[in-house]
């Protein structure tokens, strides 16, 4: 499955490439290691042949070279264009997997912002072209998925009829994660135009509007497929620039999701302003300017895995649950609720946890 990165803070900025290249287990690197504490028996998080879950060692070990893309957020237009306040998504996407994408390193290393989201692709069958690399921007709105929408296919022509018009123009390629985003947007813009997708709303709202988003797929691949359904793993991020909503989700009473971390404090040591080296707590930051009693800003990072040494820094999200983070930057875990009668069986799975 794909992975992802998101960082967001109501005042602590990060460099982009301290977050996404740095780190041995930065997204940079997930193209082809994976690392998950807490799914995978201790001391041997990084090898997934040890996990007696097939659907963990399937949903997390495939290669992730069919595309990058990173959204970050910055004030530039609001300096120039009257009529916009606050910070809006930059996007960069790329065919290439990012070991290989000099433009995405020269980007990363001259870019800071307060929020970004980054995202590696492993394709579920759509075409590897930039237009279906993640994130998709709506307005300031942002939205990445890891996982897949099973049955897509089927249900695709029944999805567009639940969008607005202008969510339906705005998917520019073929993926179930981008028809996702679209019906999230109209579920949150109530079916309102794009001028609409400047706003901001409120927390709750867009915490609803990625529930119903859930249900409405679920509905659908119930109503056209009936018995004959098989579960979609929904990992979902969103972001406005000032606030956030990640779920891990997957439509079965017994399997896991793919896997989905958020830490409150790993910030720190990935910003190579102060002291401390994500890799390990032998090795030190020769370039950090701040010394150990500066305090690093409120922020939240969610990443399909932990991108620092310290697993005691990571939380992972318990299946079938959103994180919310707010614009003072708290951090809440929160029960997804919905009719257990739209879960789905998966025929070709042993046994899981």
């Amino acid at each position: 499955m794909c992975r992802w990165f998101a960082y967001i803070s109501p005042s602590e900025p990060c460099l982009l490439s301290d977050v996404l290249i740095t780190p041995a287990n930065s997204i940079s690197k997930q193209c082809s290691e994976h690392y998950l504490p807490g799914l995978l028996p201790r001391h041997k998080e990084k090898e997934l042949d040890h996990s007696s879950d097939a659907m963990i060692r399937m949903r997390n070990s495939l290669l992730n070279m069919d595309g990058l893309g990173v959204a970050w957020y910055s004030s530039a237009s609001s300096d120039y264009i009257k009529h916009v306040k606050g910070a809006r998504p930059a996007l960069y996407k790329s065919q290439s997997p990012p070991t290989n994408d000099y433009n995405f390193r020269s980007i990363c290393e001259n870019t800071e912002t307060k929020c970004v989201l980054a995202h590696i692709r492993a394709t579920s069958g759509s075409v590897v072209t930039q237009v279906n690399s993640h994130p998709f921007v709506f307005g300031r709105h942002v939205f990445m998925h890891n996982g897949v929408v099973s049955s897509f296919s089927a249900i695709r022509r029944q999805m567009t009829d639940l969008l607005s018009f202008d969510a339906y123009c705005n998917i520019f390629g073929s993926t179930d994660s981008e028809h996702a985003a679209a019906l999230y947007m109209t579920n949150l813009a109530n079916n309102g135009d794009k001028v609409s997708w400047q706003k901001s709303y409120p927390l709750e709202e867009m915490l609803s509007a990625m529930t119903k988003t859930l249900v409405q797929i679920m509905l659908l691949q119930r109503d056209i497929l009936g018995a004959k359904r098989t579960p979609s793993s929904l990992n979902f991020c969103t972001t406005d620039g000032t606030k956030m909503v990640a779920v891990r989700f997957r439509n079965h009473a017994k399997e896991t999701p793919p896997s989905l971390y958020w830490s409150e404090f790993a910030g720190r040591t990935l910003n190579g302003k102060f002291p401390g080296h994500p890799d390990s707590k032998d090795l030190v930051n020769e370039e950090a300017i701040w010394g150990e009693d500066k305090k690093i800003g409120k922020h939240t990072i969610i990443s399909s895995e932990p991108t620092t040494y310290d697993k005691g820094e990571w939380h992972l999200i318990d299946p079938n649950c959103a994180l919310t983070v707010d614009e003072n930057g708290v951090e809440t875990e929160v029960e997804i609720l919905y009719d257990e009668g739209l879960n789905a069986e998966d025929p070709d799975a042993e046994h899981t946890i």
